[in-house]
């Protein structure tokens, strides 16, 4: 088709067959169809298939035949779509598909389970927004459902805005990014360490074995909520651990768990060519570890001061608190060569928000509620993995990683 056959059939003036055949998917039906077509010398505008429970719907846009050909092109698609033992249905009409709406967003729903329900109630608020839904593709059946919305016709924030207060009463989790290359470029994922990479908060873990453990935990979840000052409670924190043993550190290591996902989300990121990195208020001690560990790019903490082989109950250095989990990430981006703009920050706590804010994209992961509310998407399971899901990263791409590293 020529370039000037090309623009007419965007606006409509090109005579179009739609061609769509359904049934049993095997292997070969989509170079039979276009074998079948290919003797009418027709020209493909717009392909689309999707398989569903091992039943294929295909769907090819076509240019019209030669004059004359038409009758003899929809009775041979007929007679090898029988042959093949499927179904067909050809339409007659003009041109392309309607252009699609400005402002184009992906729309990624988790939800375990995903009900019927949750979905229709999406989908209307959606309209409601002005949004046209122009596809959805699943991303993942476990450890959550994962479904991805291609939307057009409404801006990404208005969207984003329309949608938030829905994923809570809804039972499920909704993060709402502009479509496009920028998606596919953020290429940077730094994440906050206690209660977000690992299971545990680690000043409690020390505090265990100094006798002091409901005393840090008191505070500790007072700082999460927002209610105190990162620096003052931390130092309030570490000052109770004063004269305990530095071969604690060994064991505070070894009593360490990882998020369930976790070694998943960072190997296939850094499979995709991801950088990663973790910020933390807790201590260099611990976070030195799981670099070397997971094999992070980037790692940052406050350090516990120790001397003649005690914990002093002081920290050395500049404190990462809210501010400077900030100034990390940006200090990370720079380094990785990455715009701010394309860098992905995962947290749960009052301390991460301004990182959060500061990427391209953050994610409050099990976060308190004030984290939930601030950040621009909330995951709710206790898979760390379920991330890559707002990435638009299937569950297949993540097997291929995980198969890749075995070999």
């Amino acid at each position: 088709m020529s370039a000037s056959q090309i623009a007419a059939s965007r606006t409509g003036e090109v005579p179009t067959l739609l061609v769509k055949v359904f049934g049993k998917d095997r292997p070969g039906i989509t170079a039979g169809l276009f074998d079948t077509l290919a003797a009418f010398q027709v020209d493909v505008v717009d392909i689309e298939q999707v398989v569903t429970r091992g039943r294929l719907v295909l769907c090819a846009l076509v240019t019209q035949p030669a004059e004359g050909l038409e009758g003899d092109l929809r009775s041979t698609v007929h007679s090898w779509a029988e042959s093949m033992k499927m179904q067909a249905e050809i339409i007659s009409g003009h041109g392309d598909n309607r252009p699609r709406g400005v402002g184009r967003s992906l729309v990624t729903v988790l939800g375990h389970p995903l009900t019927a329900e949750s979905t229709a109630a999406i989908a209307a608020r959606i309209a409601q927004a002005g949004g046209n839904i122009d596809r959805i593709f699943r991303l993942a059946k476990y450890p959550v459902t994962a479904v991805e919305f291609a939307v057009s016709g409404v801006a990404t924030e208005s969207l984003r805005s329309a949608l938030a207060a829905s994923a809570s009463a809804l039972g499920v989790d909704i993060a709402v990014v502009s479509a496009g290359l920028h998606r596919r470029a953020q290429r940077l994922v730094v994440m906050d360490v206690d209660s977000t990479l690992i299971q545990d908060e680690v000043i409690e873990l020390f505090a265990a074995h100094a006798g002091c453990e409901a005393e840090v935990a008191a505070v500790t979840e007072a700082a999460m909520r927002g209610e105190l000052d990162f620096e003052q409670s931390l130092h309030a924190r570490v000052a109770l651990l004063k004269g305990l043993d530095a071969s604690v550190v060994d064991k505070v290591r070894e009593e360490v768990r990882l998020t369930p996902g976790a070694r998943t989300l960072i190997r296939t990121l850094k499979r995709l060519g991801y950088q990663v990195g973790v910020v933390s208020g807790g201590f260099t001690q611990v976070t030195d570890a799981l670099q070397d560990r997971l094999g992070l790019d980037f790692a940052h903490a406050n350090t516990l001061e120790i001397a003649d082989g005690k914990l002093t109950g002081r920290v050395t250095g500049e404190v990462v608190d809210r501010a400077g989990k900030a100034r990390l990430l940006r200090r990370f981006a720079a380094e990785a060569g990455v715009p701010l703009s394309q860098t992905v920050a995962i947290g749960d706590g009052a301390n991460d928000l301004d990182m959060l804010n500061a990427a391209g994209l953050g994610v409050a992961f099990n976060a308190k509620p004030v984290v939930r509310e601030a950040a621009h998407t909330a995951v709710n399971f206790p898979f760390l993995d379920t991330v890559l899901y707002l990435l638009g990263v299937s569950r297949e791409e993540v097997e291929a990683a995980q198969t890749h590293d075995e070999d």
